[in-house]
């Protein structure tokens, strides 16, 4: 849909339509917020959702090449690792940031996550590490197991109020997959809430204008969608360092026979998380509410189009939005789309960290580890300094990250679709188990995030 606030553009989503998921398309970084973000979701209703009682299911899925601590676990299938290639500008770019006044960290998963330096990435010997590669390749060959590919689910099967399975397309022919037990849905952010709108469970109003029988009047599905939005600042290199130089050949063939090189980077190599003036003071003190992500190479418009010359990257998002979106439905039809509608910027606050977040990706350029790579400012361009100048630009040019949660929240008020236990309210036999039910967004990247959700589930 049209962002009113991003002057009226329809935004890019790509999504992991394959094997993994996501975890088989994103930019491998392994972070799982700040440990405020697991103690709040307890506050609001959630037991056993506090940091405390989700940090052994991140341990426990966890094989971290570092090996095992108090934070991290060394036996689980996601392979964890440091990154066997890095760019000298990614280092720059930690070593800019403490000059100017941030501090270095190599842990962003350890006691503190603020500061600057390297991400860690699922990976397992320089390859991606996805949920196929890990959890999937352990489960495929087990009897109890079996993967229908080229499948689309077309709503839930119900016997009462209980689910007793799933109906879905295959080679053009409707099949049903019953279940002996319990039904959990995976769909994710955009799917799981479309299916069971698609399934009679939802908003009963609006279920009606789409041309649904009402089943459950549940008014949280599909509301409550948040995601992380993003700024980029790029500058023009005086240096051939960056990877846009890269030849794709000569990349693939050092990959190839060593498994190293440019081709084992996740190109997002380095970052970071500061907290902004408007940072909120919890128990363990101001939490970061800007996570940086550092490239090597101009990069704009998600990839799609390469800009000319070389050059660098710095992304800047707010890690915890205010503005509230939704997911809805076209049409009864289960193969139309669903409707997006973020919202994003609909509060004024993410507006006002998203420029601290821009002043703040100037300051570490222009600090001299950076600024002697440096030609010029490529985007948003020297000229435009004012509020008004750089609002704009956001508005202009702020994408997602790729972070939608929370369209089937947790909890146990009158908005939440399911509780505790993950089980959909109002109905028997049915959980969902992805990032929708995340009741807020947490601090960073969200897949690790959600496996951990899964691991728990």
């Amino acid at each position: 849909q049209a962002e009113a606030e991003l002057a009226g553009r329809k935004r890019y989503w790509p999504r992991g339509k394959l094997l993994g998921g996501s975890s088989s398309i994103n930019a491998m970084c392994y972070i799982r917020g700040h440990k405020s973000d697991y103690d709040h979701w307890a506050s609001l209703g959630n037991a056993g959702w506090d940091y405390a009682s989700v940090l052994g299911y991140f341990r426990k899925s966890e094989c971290n090449s570092r090996g095992a601590d108090d934070f991290h676990g060394d036996a689980g299938p996601l392979h964890v690792s440091d990154l066997r290639h890095t760019n000298v500008l990614s280092h720059a770019f930690i070593d800019a940031a403490q000059q100017a006044g941030f501090s270095a960290n190599n842990d962003f998963n350890g006691a503190d996550q603020a500061g600057f330096g390297l991400f860690q990435v699922t990976q397992n010997n320089g390859r991606r590490c996805s949920t196929a590669a890990s959890f999937l390749a352990r489960a495929r060959f087990r009897r109890n197991f079996t993967l229908r590919m080229h499948a689309q689910a077309l709503g839930l099967v119900f016997e009462g109020s209980r689910a007793t399975g799933v109906q879905y397309l295959r080679h053009g022919r409707v099949q049903t997959a019953t279940a002996a037990r319990e039904v959990i849905l995976s769909g994710g952010a955009i799917n799981s809430p479309q299916l069971l709108m698609l399934s009679g469970i939802g908003a009963e109003t609006a279920l009606r204008a789409a041309g649904v029988k009402v089943k459950l009047n549940l008014p949280g599905v599909g509301q409550n969608l948040q995601d992380h939005l993003d700024v980029c600042t790029l500058n023009y290199c005086n240096s051939k360092v960056t990877y846009d130089s890269a030849s794709d050949f000569m990349v693939g063939m050092e990959y190839l026979f060593t498994g190293g090189g440019i081709g084992s980077s996740n190109i997002a190599e380095a970052g970071g998380f500061a907290a902004s003036r408007y940072a909120a003071n919890g128990p363990g003190g101001t939490q970061p509410d800007i996570q940086f992500h550092f490239v090597p190479a101009l990069l704009e418009d998600h990839g799609r189009t390469r800009p000319a010359g070389q050059g660098f990257t710095v992304h800047a998002c707010a890690l915890r939005p205010e503005s509230r979106g939704e997911i809805a439905l076209a049409n009864s039809d289960p193969l139309a789309k669903a409707l997006m509608r973020p919202n994003y910027l609909s509060a004024p606050n993410d507006l006002k960290v998203m420029l601290e977040g821009m002043r703040i990706s100037r300051d570490i350029f222009a600090a001299k580890s950076m600024a002697k790579f440096t030609r010029k400012e490529f985007l948003p361009g020297a000229e435009l300094k004012t509020e008004a100048e750089l609002s704009d630009y956001i508005r202009r040019k702020a994408e997602t990250i790729y972070h939608p949660v929370g369209t089937c929240k947790m909890g146990a008020d009158a908005s939440a679709v399911v509780d505790a236990q993950l089980r959909v309210h109002g109905v028997q036999g049915l959980r969902v188990v992805d990032a929708s039910v995340m009741p807020t967004l947490i601090g960073g990247n969200t897949n690790a995030p959600t496996i951990m959700i899964a691991e728990k589930a």
